[in-house]
């Protein structure tokens, strides 16, 4: 049996008297996960109109901490990149057939007051399920154009929120589906790079190697940048080699791709877990995942500075939640440093990483594939600074490196790198781990690691490339033709 709780903004949204089960986001950030709590499910009622805003990190953490949310982050995302998708229109077509008035309606949980448009918001929830949406329908040289957006319950009226409430209780007792119709194509294969990646995730000698694996294993990969791809539909697996983040391409590609039934790496759950460092540092709480100590804040004021202080030693490392390449990750000295690089990160995100300040020489990164090590290296810091790369240094933009077998690593690293990036999926991951004192603090897990020939692949070299290959057309394999 499910435990049900309704998160909102604030303790002042009013859904009536006598609601146990409605909590604020501040609460639902401070006192979960609980022990011993049942299986959890959560209705997000919070603003995700923003990105990177309080609901928006609320289906974050809920999905981080194993929590049953609606709307989730591939929703609340879709529902953003609906204008980029081409084809959304034509999904709702044949439902839209004689609609010959214009309409705009609420729907709640799929739900409106006409029943005879249930069949259409019933297919529009079916693929973003979220508690509140509003659907528009015009007529444009007599053919229905369709819009759907997310609403706030705070945009609806008294009358509206009555009504809303009353379909909130009745979809509480309902069993949550979501719909993983999948599609089986042709073995070809996209390859997604950036040519004007100054840091790409792989050089091109690297792709190289891999259109030559993929060849091997009766894959026909095509190397493409997004403004040379037509159609993903074309192909029955993508392979992203580009730096992915969550309001990108990247990530409606991957998305799109998987809608359509290709076998997709990086996948969009793993994009979506890996390039936000709330969800990891949250997931590495949940799974017991030895990292360093971190505290996520959600203002700046002297109370919080102050708490800051009594926790950490400066200097401390401020991250913005999403990040890649050492970008976004900022050291602050003293409490006017703090207090200042606080103040301009609230300005682009709801939430900030403090943590505290550990040097090492070099940061381990193993790779995994599907749940296992693949290829270690030893990234050592860039000359005269704290971090793997410096992105002011004209010269020295990164440290050397070391590549290992993987079973020359401690076993303690592997370990820690194999729990880790079981947090995320299984996929193909690059896990960032600091080796103090014989111990193994995970720093981070990338969803689209760096695989460059003479570097990773240093130690197994081709092989390397055929492993990843292997692995796709096993999943191809899996599927079936």
């Amino acid at each position: 049996m499910y435990k049900t709780l309704i998160v909102v903004d604030n303790e002042h949204v009013d859904l009536g008297e006598g609601r146990p089960d409605v909590i604020s986001f501040e609460k639902y950030l401070r006192e979960y996960p609980k022990l011993n709590e049942p299986k959890t499910r959560i209705i997000n009622l919070c603003d995700t109109e923003q990105y990177l805003s309080k609901g928006y990190y609320c289906s974050l953490l809920a999905e981080a901490r194993n929590h049953f949310v609606l709307p989730s982050l591939k929703t609340i995302n879709g529902l953003r990149n609906i204008t980029h998708d081409s084809d959304s229109s034509a999904v709702f077509s044949h439902l839209l057939r004689g609609l010959d008035t214009v309409v705009n309606k609420h729907i709640l949980f799929g739900k409106t007051d006409n029943s005879e448009l249930d069949k259409l918001t019933a297919k529009i929830f079916a693929l973003y399920p979220a508690p509140l949406l509003n659907l528009n329908v015009q007529l444009a040289d007599g053919k229905p154009n369709i819009a759907i957006t997310r609403i706030s319950f705070s945009d609806l009226n008294e009358s509206q929120q009555l009504t809303f409430l009353q379909h909130l209780d009745e979809f509480k007792q309902t069993v949550w589906r979501i719909n993983n119709k999948r599609k089986n194509f042709r073995w070809d294969m996209a390859i997604l790079v950036d040519h004007e990646d100054k840091v790409p995730p792989s050089n091109k000698e690297a792709i190289a190697r891999f259109v030559k694996a993929a060849y091997k294993y009766g894959i026909n990969a095509e190397v493409v940048s997004i403004d040379q791809l037509d159609d993903i539909a074309h192909y029955d697996a993508l392979f992203i080699r580009e730096t992915t983040a969550i309001d990108h391409h990247t990530y409606r590609l991957a998305r799109k791709a998987e809608d359509l039934g290709l076998v997709v790496i990086d996948d969009s759950a793993s994009i979506l877990r890996c390039c936000n460092k709330v969800y990891l540092h949250d997931a590495f709480n949940y799974k017991k995942v030895r990292s360093l100590k971190t505290q996520v804040v959600s203002d700046q004021s002297s109370e919080t500075i102050s708490l800051l202080e009594s926790m950490f030693n400066y200097p401390v490392v401020l991250k913005m939640p999403e990040g890649s390449f050492s970008n976004g990750v900022f050291k602050a000295k003293d409490r006017e440093e703090l207090s200042n690089k606080l103040n301009e990160l609230f300005k682009m995100s709801a939430l900030v990483l403090v943590q505290e300040y550990l040097y090492t020489e070099f940061d381990w990164r193993i790779g995994v594939l599907n749940g296992r090590a693949i290829y270690a290296c030893k990234y050592l810091m860039a000359r005269d600074h704290w971090q793997i790369y410096n992105h002011n240094a004209k010269r020295f933009f990164s440290g050397g490196f070391e590549t290992l077998p993987t079973f020359e690593v401690p076993k303690y690293v592997l370990d820690a790198a194999l729990r880790a990036s079981s947090v995320v999926g299984m996929g193909l991951y690059g896990v960032d781990i600091k080796d103090v004192d014989n111990k193994a603090y995970v720093l981070e897990v990338n969803d689209n690691p760096s695989i460059d020939y003479k570097v990773e692949d240093a130690y197994l070299k081709d092989e390397l490339y055929m492993q990843i290959m292997a692995e796709f057309h096993r999943r191809l394999e899996d599927r079936g033709r």
